[in-house]
């Protein structure tokens, strides 16, 4: 299972690229685009922002393709506060459901409305990414954000634990893509809603301080 997840987190972003060239054939196409959107959420339920680390296929991309020509820049910090967030939310939400009412019964308006905000989006990132770091769209992403207020709520078995032998090195904090600060927790679980679980900071860490474990 574990080597499938890793074959996904790898490769995912080859979806993305099917679904700009084959939705360019028919837009109904890419109707399929409303489960990148749902998905976020059902996952945050249980298990936070997973869906964004581990299985969203515009996150492959930024992680696989976007990262080796990422200016790898500290994000603003007005990119992730919440009022800029929730603008974010309210305005592509807003947009969203304007061109769905307006193209209601056509399926292939539908199906261009999903296109432009997948694409559109995705292009933001890529620019973004030139400036500051590869996962810049991630913090301000409205699925994304939304997925972050449930998971302030949830109840997940499964968490990031940091342990007492954690040095604060700081190099979690520097592979973070998210720019949150895991030896702020040592001794405690990492209960920071932004968290995508990716587990950069597992893999750098030189003392095996940080893992998953049970509540």
């Amino acid at each position: 299972m574990k080597k499938l997840l890793n074959l996904w987190k790898k490769y995912s972003f080859i979806m993305l690229f099917a679904f700009v060239i084959l939705s360019l054939f028919d837009f109904r196409i890419a109707i399929a685009a409303i489960i990148c959107m749902i998905a976020p959420i059902i996952v945050s339920l249980l298990k936070g922002r997973y869906w964004c680390g581990n299985l969203c296929p515009r996150g492959s991309f930024y992680d696989n393709v976007v990262l080796k020509f990422s200016k790898k820049k500290k994000v603003p910090k007005f990119l992730k506060s919440m009022w800029f967030r929730a603008i974010m939310v309210v305005f592509m939400m807003s947009m969203f459901a304007i061109g769905i009412s307006k193209n209601w019964g056509n399926l292939y308006g539908i199906g261009m409305v999903f296109y432009r905000i997948i694409v559109v989006t995705t292009l933001i990132g890529i620019i973004l990414s030139l400036f500051y770091n590869h996962r810049t769209w991630c913090h301000f992403c409205p699925m994304g954000t939304i997925a972050s207020i449930i998971s302030r709520v949830r109840k997940s078995k499964k968490v990031l634990q940091i342990s007492s032998s954690c040095v604060s090195c700081k190099l979690c904090e520097k592979k973070c893509p998210l720019g949150i600060v895991p030896y702020d927790y040592k001794g405690n679980i990492l209960s920071h809603p932004d968290c995508i679980q990716c587990g950069k900071c597992i893999s750098v860490c030189p003392k095996n301080a940080i893992g998953y474990g049970e509540k």
